[in-house]
């Protein structure tokens, strides 16, 4: 990525994504923090997802050097950051499935939790907006890994340094972010 890409990212995520709060806010996982981060600034922009999902494909990504067909976790968060890679991509000339892990298996219809051409897939680089303690990619890897996808690497915006990298470092993921949250204060 030209540094631009990052640093637009970076301002923006200064902008409109990082609150700070003296009442705690309550996370996903559950936890309180004075610092939050709504990474759907960006995810839910399409001139932002656009600039991170080349941020992904052209910088972060070819840093890991490995090999996948699919990328996707747990919905929502994961969702729209899964289409624009899988988009760019294809403007590159490159097919990568995206793949939504649902947090259950549907009631109706077929019942399955992933969805897309997952039948076609052997390998998944696993997908959050932010990690905090990993739960939720957990949730998604265990689920991939179910059906015989194999996972080995994940890419998220944010990382929280609150245990989420180690957590899936303890499941053979290696988590790769953007930015760390210390970054912003």
């Amino acid at each position: 990525m030209s540094h631009s890409n990052r640093d637009q990212l970076f301002q923006w995520m200064k902008r409109f994504v990082y609150r700070y709060s003296e009442k705690p806010f309550r996370l996903a996982s559950g936890l309180e923090s004075h610092h939050y981060f709504n990474c759907k600034e960006v995810t839910l922009r399409p001139e932002r997802l656009s600039i991170l999902a080349d941020c992904f494909v052209d910088e972060i990504i070819p840093q890991m050097q490995i090999e996948f067909d699919a990328v996707g976790g747990l919905t929502l968060g994961a969702d729209p950051i899964a289409y624009a890679i899988s988009l760019a991509y294809q403007k590159r000339g490159k097919l990568i499935y995206p793949l939504v892990v649902r947090k259950e298996s549907k009631g109706h219809g077929t019942g399955q939790q992933i969805e897309g051409f997952w039948k076609e897939v052997k390998s998944c680089l696993i997908v959050d907006d932010v990690i905090t303690t990993g739960g939720s990619t957990i949730k998604a890897v265990k689920v991939l890994r179910e059906v015989g996808i194999q996972v080995t690497h994940g890419i998220c915006i944010l990382n929280r340094e609150e245990g989420g990298k180690e957590n899936l470092d303890a499941e053979q993921i290696s988590m790769q972010s953007i930015f760390s949250k210390s970054e912003f204060f």
